[in-house]
């Protein structure tokens, strides 16, 4: 692009705006935007009170986590940018005083809209409120800014899931949204069951509903208005290397998967072992977006500038992978990077037929359960494992339509956006996702997920090879000892010349018949 500067100069001296800066890629976006853009001016966060912790508390509490190490060594002042902005996108107006949105209005310049519920099984009401409304709310903030120069939306690659190919571009919606916010206000709730099963169709939850309806939003209130974009992630995983190897802090998608398999909670899994894990790294994800961000405000026509840019992140920014590819990595690093408190052997085995999933539910979760909190229970302690295990077989029933089927998310544009950095920005904001290897990155995650969720640092790495091993020899003795036993009472107590001569009569008498 002509008169394009470096991406950390564009960024000098502007503010901006962020809506779900606590959560997973608002966290690591606040991050790299404080590392990388030195000269930022300050980022605006809306936050509310939460489990008791003021605001501050709160933003005090995320720049202690292992993500904001790197930044605090080399910046440790650029955090004092993090200003709170005491607000709720549930509420109108985002829940802002009369002087904090004046002073987003004549300040800021870039919005960040990632606040959104990603839970598949919110009430429709509640995500209508959320994730559409909110999105209007954030919408109608931006057009009132003296010096908007993007305004960036956080959407997903799933909210279009009737189609089996989508591209990068705004479809065709669902339903209307402003009937959608009218709905939420104003119908109860009891009635808005009845209908939300056939008012979401063709989509599978609300979720993917009413993420879908923000981007008819977003386009709605912004084309050719004011500059927009639309990201569209799939899902987004720990980092790959940016500013640490490993960092996360949920435990959706495949690094969550591999963890809770290497506990030996998880031993069955329903889906096809041949469908392609479609994830996002999501310091490379963070890297789009800047750059995205960037690459909008570098365009000078404004019929061009104010149109809405769409773009995917998906599979296609690193190697595919199969779930079954997944499960084996998880297996192949067993020895080498173990949870510590292990309850059990970890092998996890993949179906895509129902009723054997079932079974195996049975059998390998639901009755080991009962018998360890039973003994739990017994001891006078308290029983977890069969509320572990219920969360995991809800888990995968919301999972089940994403788990179950494939979808190919074009994402050239997406692509695209790091051919036009300059060379002195390839570094720092460059995806260079040829240069990913899956075993290297999801051992990585492995050991992140590790550190991070389970919160096993390394040092009880020596501790807990040792009980993988003992663990290996007793879940080898235990299966010796049952397919002996079960080989005995076949070979000793079956009464095979019985069964024989019940079979030769039936057999003779059939044929005497014809």
């Amino acid at each position: 692009m002509e008169d394009a500067v470096p991406v950390p100069e564009f960024f000098a001296g502007r503010s901006v705006f962020i809506t779900g800066g606590s959560g997973f890629m608002g966290k690591v976006l606040i991050e790299k935007l404080l590392r990388s853009c030195p000269k930022l001016e300050n980022i605006y966060m809306l936050i509310r009170d939460k489990k008791g912790k003021n605001p501050d508390e709160r933003i005090k509490d995320m720049v202690e986590l292992p993500l904001f190490k790197v930044l605090l060594q080399e910046n440790p002042k650029a955090v004092n940018k993090i200003k709170p902005i005491i607000g709720d996108v549930m509420e109108l107006g985002l829940g802002l005083s009369e002087n904090d949105r004046n002073l987003l209005i004549e300040k800021v310049s870039i919005i960040f809209h990632a606040a959104a519920s990603v839970r598949f099984d919110d009430h429709l009401t509640d995500a209508i409120i959320l994730n559409t409304r909110g999105t209007r709310e954030v919408c109608l903030l931006a057009k009132q800014m003296k010096n908007i120069t993007a305004f960036v939306h956080f959407s997903t690659t799933y909210c279009h899931t009737d189609r089996k190919v989508i591209g990068e571009e705004i479809y065709p919606a669902h339903a209307d949204w402003r009937e959608a916010i009218n709905l939420a206000e104003n119908v109860d709730r009891y009635t808005m069951d009845l209908i939300t099963k056939k008012y979401i169709d063709p989509l599978p939850n609300t979720y993917t509903f009413t993420k879908s309806l923000a981007e008819q939003v977003v386009n709605d209130l912004c084309d050719g208005i004011i500059p927009s974009l639309i990201f569209r992630p799939s899902i987004v995983i720990s980092t790959w290397k940016d500013p640490i190897p490993g960092w996360i802090d949920n435990f959706n998608g495949p690094v969550g998967l591999l963890v809770a398999v290497g506990k030996g909670v998880l031993r069955t899994l329903y889906t096809d072992p041949n469908l392609q894990a479609d994830y996002v790294p999501v310091d490379i994800i963070t890297r789009g977006i800047i750059v995205g961000t960037w690459k909008k405000g570098m365009v000078k026509e404004s019929s061009i500038r104010n149109q809405v840019e769409v773009y995917n992140c998906s599979q296609c920014d690193v190697s595919p992978v199969t779930m079954k590819e997944i499960v084996h990595i998880g297996q192949s690093l067993l020895f080498e990077c173990p949870p510590s408190g292990a309850l059990w052997f970890p092998n996890c085995s993949i179906t895509k037929c129902r009723y054997l999933h079932f079974i195996k539910v049975i059998f390998y979760h639901l009755l080991p359960a009962l018998f360890v909190d039973g003994l739990l229970k017994l001891a006078g302690q308290k029983t977890i494992l069969i509320k572990v295990h219920r969360r995991i077989y809800t888990a995968n029933l919301a999972l089940e339509y994403f788990i179950t089927n494939q979808w190919k998310f074009l994402n050239d544009k997406g692509m695209a956006l790091e051919h036009l950095l300059l060379p002195s920005d390839q570094a720092s904001f460059g995806y260079n996702s040829d240069e990913i290897d899956v075993d290297e990155y999801f051992k990585k995650g492995l050991y992140g997920g590790r550190e991070y969720l389970l919160k096993d640092p390394p040092e009880t790495l020596p501790q807990a090879r040792k009980e993988i091993k003992r663990l290996w020899l007793l879940y080898r003795a235990v299966t010796g000892i049952f397919y002996l036993t079960l080989l005995y009472f076949t070979y000793y107590h079956i009464p095979y010349a019985r069964i024989y001569n019940i079979i030769s009569t039936y057999v003779y008498n059939y044929f005497s018949a014809l």
